[in-house]
Formats: structure tokens, C-alpha cells, sequence
């Protein structure tokens, strides 16, 4: 019994050496990876795998991730069997995979809805690949998913982003004015939190930092007077470069009592095509929008439109307060065919208009993966649409689910454009958070057409940067131009956005340009003598209003230590910086993510929502899955 015992112990430590250093043990082992998609080739997440070998009685056991792949390595040679297991699809077991020494073999499961009785397949695996044998069983236990992406799991994904361009530095005194329009989506931060918890570091132009600073609560004091909103700044070392400035500018959007709330006429137009037949699309759909309907009363009206191969009603106008017969629609609804999402976003305003409230609020809520490919597609028919119907009153708010075919570039455009906002729904929580926690506030504007113009004193700045918002920039002309449209203010929402400034009298280049031949530009001389830095200036409108109003606030760095600068300062400045190192921006500076983690759990206030903390956790999986 101690010669069996000192054996097994030689073979776990040999295991475990051949998995982290490399040992050439694992040429005698192989690996069986592959990916779990449904009928219509989506992926499916969270399939129970089941591994066995011919003449053995040990199983191995791992699950599918949020792109459908699974992984075992370290496998002793032999011909083994897989066993596929998700509620409401067929049980799949899959015979006869050959594993063989320092070879990948590769398999891909197919699996269809029914019960769970087995369907059998017979058949060797797709492809055997030479070389590469990685990882490894130690003491017999499989890691429960690959740590890293692999180039595997990423072929069934076609999801699209569109290429952010960061924006740069600006001389102050060549280019004293920047603008741009208000943002308070927050799915770019939802949708790399996937990415993290899937062990998987998010694309690039996933990730916008104006969307993940705008993902949390600040505690910026309510307005005062008769204005919908008020304006907090703040000035202090930027942390990535401790040499530069970082300007912190807040808003807080006056929050209407629920009695006082206008009345709603909602519909729910709902993407049921053969690419949202996964878990985490139609399923967590279905359950997102009866968290909404919980919470809408008699005088609301909910209509459901939905589409696949053609666009239809299933739910006509129906009062808020009969939540049975509106959930029973929702029930009822199953997935399957192309996706006709331009005859569906047709027929949904076609719905609003008919019932139009003229003192209510008028909104469709779009719920799909983007994946529009048959009907009015295009981006530029849909964008006009959406900018016609939105210019009568009703306004469009998109919530995105699911991986695999998600279309975010799409999404975003189009919601930026129907005057709505735009939401990534990645969990049960996360539907709370929109449907129940903010949904009344967003579906109450209290200021439309928000702008921001900041005119840097080049007395005191060099040189500046806004930090995110590129999808979100406005020519300068267009914040004094009433017909240029721009973002919405919904009741007790915040807006935040920061500015790194090197300042006057630095050391370090700015950009400039050559000197001009016909006009001369100079600092005036008072600007000198000012104690400002900067000046603020906000444009909105009242919902109902076509001109809008002017406030403006000049701020003054008075050299605020980090020490003493808010909890709101210090926490928006470290997911600004954890947005750096995600993009691996050029402009991150000295950034890292132990910075990012002392800054914020210092930062992390009363969060009575925990968001902050759960912040915390992912930058931690973040570090983790760096490796550094």
C-alpha cells in the first residue's frame, strides 16, 4: 500500500511539473478540445461534459464557456467517449475519439432542443493536430475550463465592434474648445465583465471608458435650484501621470418621484431568430422583461413585437397591471429562423404610434444580439428611421444579449440615434439593475439634447485629453446649434467625464502646429492674471422644448492632493485607468493594476449597491488572467 502511494505521489508531482514547466512527459499525453454549438451554429455555454475512456472508470468532467469551447489535456492515449448534457436539448454522446500522444484532436458538438434522451453519434474526431500539448491532469482533477482563449474557441465568433479611435492630445491654444454629447450607456462595462468571468480579455474596441465610468453610482449633490441638473468638478494629479492634471466633471440629474412619473407606452420588440436559442439570450430575455413588468402600474401599456423570418404582433396594448397575460406572451415565445430586425423595428413603431401618449413617455425596447441580416439591414435605412420616428416622440432603448453573433457597433449606433440608451444584459443581476433598479429613471427624461463644451484657458493647460467619448464628439459649432441632437438626461441619473491636462508651464512637448502665415494667435494678457483653468459650459433642452438653455461654471485647480480629493474622483479615476490597460491604450502612461486596485479599494465608499466591489474583484480576475 505505501510502494502504491509513493507511486501515485512520483505521478502527481510529475503531472503537475509536466503542466507548468514544460516537462516532456506531456509528448506521452494528448489533448481533446473542441466547441458545443446549437442547430443554427451559436454557441452554447454552460454544457455539462462528461469524458471517459475505453476500459477505464474514472471521468473527467468540465463545462462549456460563454463561447461554446471546452478543453481536456494531459490525456494517457486511448480511444475515448464525450458525453454533452443541457437542459432542454437532446443528451449527445459522442464515441470513438482517438487521442493520441503530442497530438490535439479537435471535435465539434452539435446539439438540438428535445429531452433529454441520448442521441448517439459514431465517428472519429474532425482533426488531429501535431505538437502544442499544454497544461496537464494533476492528481487527476481537470481545470473546469480552458484559463486562456484559445484560437479555437474564437472561430465560432462573429461579433462585431467597431474600431475606436482614441482621441489625442490638443494644444490649448490651437484647439481651446472641445465638445461632445452627454453618454450614460453603460453595456461596453457589462460586456467586458463577460469577457472577464470567461477567463478571456476583451476586444480592444470593446471597450469604452466613457461607458464603464458611467456604469456606477456617484454621490454628486442633487440640484438646488429650478435646473434639471447640477455640475461638481474636481482637479488633482492624474495617477497614471502623476505629472499632468486630471479634471473630474460630474452631473446629477433631478430625480422625479414615482408618483409624479408620466405614464408609459412601451413596446417590447424582441428578437426571437434562430441565434438567440441560447441560455443566456432568449431564456434571460424572457426573464429580464418580467422584472420590468413587475414594476409598470394600470395607467402603462406594454405591446410585444416579434421577429425571425417576418415581424409580428403578439402582445396588443395591454394594460400594465394585467402582469399574467403580458408574462404568458413572454412564455409563449420560442426561437427559431433568420432575422428580419428591419420589418420588426417597422412594425414596433408602427405599434407606438397607433397608441401614442402625448404626455407620456413613448419607447420601444429593442432585446437582441444585433445580428439583423434579412429586410431593411442596412445601418444607414435604419438609422433614418430610427432619427424620424425619434424626432416625433419615440424614442428607442436597446438591451444586447448573449456572444458568439453579437453586434455591439450596431447596437450602440442605434440607440445613440433614438434618443435612448444602450444596455448589455449579462446576467439576472445585471436585468435587475437596468429593468427594476434604473428603468423608471431612464424612461423619465428630464433633459434631452445635453451638451458639453469646455474652453481650456491656455494660460494655464498646454495641452489636454478627453478621456473616452469618441463616438461621442461634436463639432464645436454644433453645441450652440439647436438642431444638432444629442444625449438624453433620464431622473436621478449622473454623467461623469474627465479630462488629463498637461499643464501651462510643463516640460513635456504638446502638439502643435506649424506657425501660420496670415494670422497670428495670442494668449490674452488677463489670462495670465485668471485663476481659472478651464471653463464648463453646459446646452439642454426641456424634454418638451426646442431651445435650449446655457449654464457655465469656470473651474480653478487649487492643487487638491489625491488624498483629499472625493471618493468620486478617486474611484472614476481608477476605472478610467483599468479602461487603459483593457484598450492597452498609448496613453496609459505609468498605469498598472495594482495602482488601479489600491486606488479603488480605497474609493470604494458605502457601495451600498456593491458595484464597486465588484469592480474590485474583476480587476483582480483581470490580473489573474494577465498573468502579470
Amino acid at each position: 500500500m505505501k510502494k502504491t502511494m509513493k507511486m501515485l505521489g512520483w505521478a502527481v508531482a510529475l503531472s503537475t511539473l509536466a503542466a507548468f514547466s514544460g516537462f516532456s512527459l506531456v509528448q506521452n499525453t494528448g489533448v481533446l478540445r473542441g466547441a458545443v454549438t446549437d442547430a443554427s451554429g451559436a454557441p452554447l455555454p454552460g454544457v455539462a461534459l462528461v469524458l471517459t475512456q475505453a476500459g477505464v472508470k474514472a471521468e473527467l468532467k468540465t463545462q462549456s464557456d460563454e463561447k461554446g469551447a471546452f478543453v481536456f489535456s494531459g490525456l494517457p492515449p486511448g480511444n475515448y467517449e464525450l458525453r454533452a448534457e443541457l437542459a432542454g436539448f437532446k443528451r449527445l454522446v459522442r464515441k470513438g475519439l482517438a487521442v493520441r500522444p503530442g497530438q490535439t484532436t479537435s471535435v465539434n458538438l452539435k446539439m438540438v432542443p428535445g429531452a433529454l434522451h441520448e442521441e448517439v453519434v459514431m465517428g472519429r474526431a474532425e482533426k488531429s493536430l501535431e505538437g502544442g500539448v499544454t497544461g496537464g491532469v494533476v492528481g487527476g482533477v481537470m481545470p473546469a475550463r480552458a484559463p486562456y482563449p484559445t484560437d479555437h474557441s474564437r472561430e465560432f465568433s462573429t461579433e462585431e465592434y467597431d474600431r475606436i479611435a482614441e482621441l489625442r492630445f490638443l494644444s490649448a491654444i490651437d484647439n481651446p474648445l472641445s465638445t461632445f454629447s452627454i453618454d450614460v450607456d453603460t453595456a461596453s462595462y457589462a460586456n467586458i465583465r463577460r469577457f472577464l468571468k470567461s477567463n478571456s480579455l476583451p476586444p480592444k474596441d470593446a471597450v469604452r471608458i466613457e461607458e464603464m465610468v458611467n456604469y456606477f453610482v456617484y454621490g454628486y449633490p442633487l440640484p438646488e435650484d429650478d435646473r434639471p441638473f447640477s455640475i461638481v468638478t474636481e482637479v488633482s494629479s492624474c495617477p497614471w501621470n502623476p505629472s499632468r492634471r486630471l479634471v473630474h466633471i460630474g452631473l446629477q440629474g433631478r430625480k422625479i418621484p414615482g408618483d409624479k412619473l408620466q405614464p408609459s407606452n412601451l413596446v417590447f420588440l424582441i428578437d426571437v431568430s434562430g441565434s438567440m436559442n441560447a441560455p443566456n439570450k432568449l431564456p434571460l430575455l424572457k426573464s429580464s422583461f418580467k422584472l420590468l413588468t413587475d414594476n409598470l402600474g394600470a395607467e402603462d401599456r406594454v405591446s410585444i413585437v416579434v421577429y425571425a423570418g417576418a415581424a409580428g404582433l403578439v402582445l396588443p396594448p395591454t394594460p400594465g397591471d394585467r402582469k399574467e397575460k403580458i408574462i404568458d406572451s413572454l412564455d409563449r415565445l420560442q426561437a427559431g429562423g433568420s432575422t428580419a430586425g428591419g420589418a420588426g423595428i417597422e412594425l414596433a413603431y408602427k405599434t407606438a404610434a397607433e397608441n401614442f401618449l402625448p404626455k407620456g413617455n413613448n419607447r420601444i425596447i429593442l432585446a437582441t444580439d444585433g445580428d439583423f441580416n434579412i429586410g431593411l439591414s442596412s445601418t444607414g435605412d435604419l438609422v433614418r428611421l430610427i432619427e424620424e420616428k425619434r424626432d416625433r416622440g419615440i424614442f428607442l432603448t436597446i438591451a444586447g444579449f448573449g456572444m458568439g453573433n453579437y453586434k455591439d457597433s450596431r447596437m450602440e449606433q442605434l440607440a445613440d440615434k433614438g434618443n435612448g440608451n444602450y444596455y448589455y444584459i449579462d446576467s439576472l443581476l445585471e436585468a435587475k439593475k437596468v429593468f427594476v433598479d434604473e428603468m423608471r429613471g431612464t424612461l423619465f427624461t428630464i433633459a434631452k439634447d445635453v451638451k458639453i463644451q469646455v474652453e481650456f484657458n491656455p494660460a494655464k493647460v498646454k495641452a489636454y485629453r478627453l478621456v473616452g467619448y469618441e463616438t461621442r464628439m461634436l463639432r464645436n459649432e454644433d453645441f450652440a446649434d439647436d438642431r444638432k441632437d444629442a444625449g438624453e438626461l433620464g431622473s436621478g441619473h449622473t454623467v461623469t467625464a474627465l479630462y488629463e491636462v498637461i499643464p501651462y508651464g510643463s516640460k513635456e512637448q504638446a502638439p502643435g502646429v506649424d506657425e501660420l502665415k496670415y494670422q497670428q494667435t495670442i494668449i490674452k494678457p488677463e489670462a495670465f492674471k485668471l485663476p481659472e483653468l478651464l471653463t464648463v459650459k453646459l446646452r439642454y433642452k426641456e424634454p418638451d422644448g426646442d431651445t435650449s438653455r446655457l449654464i457655465s461654471r469656470t473651474v480653478v485647480d487649487s492643487g487638491l492632493s489625491p488624498e483629499k480629493t472625493s471618493d468620486d474622483f478617486r474611484f472614476a479615476a481608477a476605472v478610467a485607468q483599468a479602461g487603459l490597460l483593457l484598450r492597452d491604450s498609448e496613453f496609459k502612461g505609468q498605469a498598472s493594476i495594482d495602482d488601479v486596485l489600491d486606488l479603488a479599494r480605497g474609493a470604494k465608499g458605502k457601495d451600498k449597491e456593491g458595484y464597486r466591489a465588484e469592480f474590485i474583484q474583476l480587476m483582480e480576475l483581470y490580473k489573474l488572467i494577465r498573468g502579470k
